[in-house]
């Protein structure tokens, strides 16, 4: 596979397939896109136009059964990921799966288990990707923070203040599943830099609008909250706080803070700016060095690992499973009252 073309096979060439995944793929030395399937047959057309892909599939299950294909970039809804990757490594392909890992744990947990079971393919999520250019200068910074008191997390908009506002995707369960909001993205950031996970959670949820209209017509039921908000300890007594809302008018928020007993860290990702705060002292701006920047390298790292081996770091499928069993937990908190669950 070191010196032999690398043959891609793309299943849902959604937003982030279009911009990043293809583009990043074909600029690669010795990678093909060779097949493509989308949801229609004419947006597969489409897709395969646009992009240069010689082979339409009229189903993603000819994609992961190819014989010329040795690799499947999921870029569908979380509906879909898990049996995707399952079939796509039960037919030895390696694969990229978009985020979030799948519509709920126990799906997550199958994946993760089909990719223990062929360690000789490549399993790959793509990575929260907010932070990439300031993992590296937060994880320097963290022993300066002393014992952890608390981790907050903010995330808000307006997308869903309007009732009129169609219903998208990411507010029905059959495709979204239990992610809710940026809940998992933004968690997956926290987990990156802190490498341990809360021992409970409980959450507090509102849906406002109970239905909005289709884009194709007629009306749909909103089943994913617009609001939620977490509560979770870890096991040094250190709090996790977490708001995401979607109907917060006004300017967005997003934002993590670190608080610790000598320093506290504030990362805007609004802004791209990260600034640190010692005990006693003032917030100055912290800047990343070039070689703390990591940027944009899914699709270099995914092919560097098929070709020398690498081992996936950003990020593998325990890790999404990780991140999945807090989104799993936020949900059957929410829906059982706010009862605390454990992780």
């Amino acid at each position: 596979m070191a010196n032999a073309t690398l043959r891609i096979g793309i299943v849902g060439a959604g937003a982030n397939t279009r911009a990043r995944h293809l583009p990043g793929l074909q600029r690669l030395p010795g990678v093909k896109v060779v097949m493509v399937a989308n949801r229609t047959a004419a947006s597969t057309q489409t897709v395969a136009k646009d992009f240069g892909i010689p082979g339409v599939a009229r189903h993603w299950r000819e994609v992961v059964a190819a014989p010329d294909i040795d690799a499947v970039v999921i870029g569908t809804w979380p509906n879909l990921h898990a049996e995707a990757t399952c079939a796509a490594l039960a037919n030895g392909k390696h694969v990229l799966t978009e985020a979030r890992m799948a519509a709920h744990l126990a799906q997550a947990e199958t994946m993760a288990a089909a990719a223990k079971a062929r360690p000789d393919l490549v399993a790959q999520i793509v990575p929260a990707p907010m932070s990439l250019d300031f993992d590296a200068a937060i994880a320097e910074r963290l022993p300066e923070l002393g014992p952890l008191r608390e981790v907050c997390v903010t995330h808000t908009g307006g997308q869903f203040a309007d009732p009129a506002m169609p219903l998208g995707w990411r507010q029905e369960f059959a495709l979204s599943g239990v992610n809710t909001l940026m809940l998992g993205i933004n968690y997956e950031m926290v987990q990156r830099w802190l490498g341990r996970d809360p021992e409970w959670v409980q959450a507090d949820a509102a849906i406002f609008s109970a239905r909005r209209p289709r884009p194709e017509g007629g009306q749909g039921e909103v089943e994913i909250p617009e609001s939620v908000s977490v509560l979770g300890r870890y096991a040094d007594g250190a709090r996790l706080v977490m708001h995401f809302s979607g109907v917060e008018l006004g300017r967005p928020r997003h934002e993590i803070r670190l608080n610790g007993e000598r320093g506290a860290l504030r990362f805007d990702l609004a802004v791209q700016k990260l600034w640190y705060t010692p005990l006693g002292g003032t917030e100055t701006a912290i800047e990343p060095t070039a070689a703390q920047r990591r940027g944009w390298r899914v699709e270099e790292d995914f092919v560097a690992s098929i070709r020398e081996g690498a081992p996936v770091r950003l990020t593998d499928f325990a890790t999404g499973v990780r991140y999945m069993r807090l989104t799993d937990a936020v949900w059957r908190s929410w829906s059982d009252g706010g009862v605390r669950i454990a992780l």
